[in-house]
């Protein structure tokens, strides 16, 4: 089981990102108090590296999650205030037919192709999991915060992105 402890994922570089960058997070309506507190952890730690540009917007479920981003996109592209990463945030939580096998494959398929073709980095968010415990397991619970995670990883992206144009 892949675990954040196994990682050095939570090693943070200090001042590897400009304060001026541009964080859209992009979160689903559907299962909304697992959504919310992913949000929070994720805005909480882009508060914490003083990203001052966080912008969110919301979407219906998980599968619209590509759609939102690449509307965002093709609508600020040519602004001063693009962004320079998105966060796709959302919970499936497994039923009783192939409707989660589908959205799972279909906005992890979206987001690939979003990392594929936009010039900014998409973080994958969105947790994909059998029942409540395991969500609530990943929102603070015993598998760290899938939030904070999905910030620190918009960070480090960005950095990332940034040491390629010097």
């Amino acid at each position: 089981m892949a675990e954040v402890s196994n990682s050095k994922l939570l090693q943070m570089n200090a001042g590897i990102l400009t304060k001026d960058a541009c964080i859209v997070i992009v979160r689903t309506e559907w299962n909304a108090g697992i959504i919310d507190e992913l949000e929070k952890g994720c805005v909480r730690i882009l508060q914490q590296h003083q990203v001052r540009h966080i912008h969110i917007v919301n979407v219906p479920g998980a599968f619209e999650i590509p759609f939102g981003i690449k509307a965002y996109w093709d609508a600020s592209k040519y602004k001063d205030d693009r962004p320079d990463a998105f966060i796709a945030l959302g919970c499936v939580l497994r039923g009783d037919t192939p409707h989660f096998d589908y959205v799972c494959q279909g906005v992890t398929q979206g987001v690939v192709q979003l990392n594929l073709t936009l010039p900014v980095p998409t973080i994958f968010g969105v947790l994909t999991v059998d029942n409540q415990q395991q969500a609530d397991e990943r929102i603070g619970g015993k598998h760290g915060h899938k939030g904070e995670e999905a910030a620190i990883t918009a960070i480090k992206m960005i950095a990332l992105s940034n040491s390629f144009k010097k």
